[in-house]
């Protein structure tokens, strides 16, 4: 029987793109800061108005991808796919949490 698998080896567990995806999820709040920074230098730049909000949404996301899928992999290759899939909903609740309790600090 013929295989139609376009990519091989650990890339093509539909874990580990679950899990990068939870990790994405987890880490998109500590990965504001750098996006706060790019954002201010978009205006500086010569790219139009139109196009900066694109820029900064395109990058973004590709950039929450780009370290949910590294950091899934780097835990998928010590704990495994499932653990690392694990341990990224336990950091989205954990993000949810100290977002929640941040918000509760600053009316003080």
């Amino acid at each position: 029987m013929q295989s139609y698998e376009v990519i091989g080896g650990p890339l093509a567990e539909p874990a580990i793109w679950r899990g990068a995806l939870f990790w994405a999820l987890a880490l998109y709040i500590p990965l504001s800061g750098p996006l706060a920074r790019f954002e201010k230098s978009l205006d500086a730049s010569p790219v139009p108005e139109s196009g900066r909000q694109a820029v900064l949404i395109a990058s973004s996301l590709l950039l929450a991808m780009a370290v949910g899928l590294v950091t899934q992999l780097m835990f998928s290759w010590t704990l495994g796919p499932g653990w690392a899939s694990s341990l990224a909903l336990i950091g989205i609740g954990w993000s949810l949490l100290l977002l929640l309790s941040d918000n509760g600090q600053e009316n003080s």
